[in-house]
């Protein structure tokens, strides 16, 4: 199994603080039922930040890194239901080299 990161980034607009773990917990799951582990989910060093520039109109965003491990077709999935969800604004998942 290969290690991979994950770094999405919540709407704060749409999402309420008090629905972001479940919304977390949303692809941790999914991690899991896809045959991979989550490695470590990081949400408290990074937190409710403000973007660089706005997206969608949006110029604050709840950051996510979440490091997992499985096969070649995770990230693939995992990719796709993130750019499916409205309430994520951008995610980039990337190979961590040994």
């Amino acid at each position: 199994m290969k290690k991979y990161e994950c770094l999405y980034i919540i709407s704060t607009q749409k999402v309420a603080q008090e629905n972001l773990p479940e919304k977390i917990n949303k692809y941790s799951t999914l991690v899991e039922e896809n045959k991979g582990t989550v490695v470590s989910v990081n949400t408290d060093s990074w937190g409710e930040r403000k973007l660089a520039y706005a997206i969608n109109y949006e110029t604050d965003g709840y950051f996510v890194l979440m490091t997992f491990e499985g096969g070649a077709e995770l990230p693939k999935e995992l990719s796709r239901n993130l750019r499916n969800d409205e309430d994520i604004l951008r995610f980039t998942v990337t190979k961590v080299s040994e």
